[in-house]
C-alpha cells in the first residue's frame, strides 16, 4: 500500500490573520478555492520551493461556532529553519508571542491566531545559547 503526504488542514476563524502569521513563517499561498455553494475559502500555504509540504487554511465564510476556543487537540506543526533566533526575533518584533523560547537553539514554539501550536527546528545542529533567548521564560501554553 503507498502513502503520500498531502496537507495538515487548520481551521482559522480570521483568514487575514492566519495568512500573515504564517507569512511571517516565510509561507506563500500556492493555492486557494472559494466555495460559494459550500460558503467557505481554502487556502494552502507552503514554504518557497515546497508546495508539497502544505498547510490548508480553512475559512468557513458563517463563522464556526463548533471550533474550540483552543485547538490543542491538533497537537502542532513543524518547520525546520535556517536560524532559529533570526526567525523567533522576526515573528516577535511583528507581535507573535515566542511561548516556548529557543533557549537551547534548537526549538521554539508559537502558536498562530487561531491557536494551532507551530514547533521550529534548526536546521544541522543547534546554535550556542543567545540572549535573550537563553534566559526567556515559557509564555502560555505550547
Amino acid at each position: 500500500m503507498k502513502l503520500r503526504y498531502l496537507h495538515t488542514m487548520v481551521r482559522v476563524k480570521d483568514l487575514d490573520a492566519s495568512m500573515r502569521f504564517f507569512a511571517l513563517l516565510g509561507l506563500e499561498e500556492t493555492k486557494r478555492r472559494d466555495d460559494e455553494a459550500g460558503r467557505y475559502t481554502l487556502v494552502f500555504m507552503a514554504p518557497p520551493g515546497q508546495p508539497d509540504c502544505p498547510v490548508e487554511l480553512t475559512y468557513n465564510w458563517d463563522g464556526d461556532d463548533g471550533l474550540p476556543s483552543d485547538s490543542r487537540h491538533f497537537g502542532h506543526l513543524a518547520y525546520e529553519v535556517e536560524d532559529i533566533y533570526a526567525l523567533c526575533q522576526h515573528l516577535q518584533d511583528n507581535g507573535v508571542v515566542i511561548n516556548r523560547p529557543p533557549r537551547d537553539g534548537h526549538m521554539a514554539f508559537v502558536r498562530s491566531p487561531d491557536h494551532v501550536s507551530v514547533e521550529l527546528l534548526q536546521a544541522g545542529p543547534s546554535l550556542a545559547p543567545q540572549e535573550p533567548w537563553a534566559s526567556m521564560e515559557n509564555t502560555g501554553h505550547w
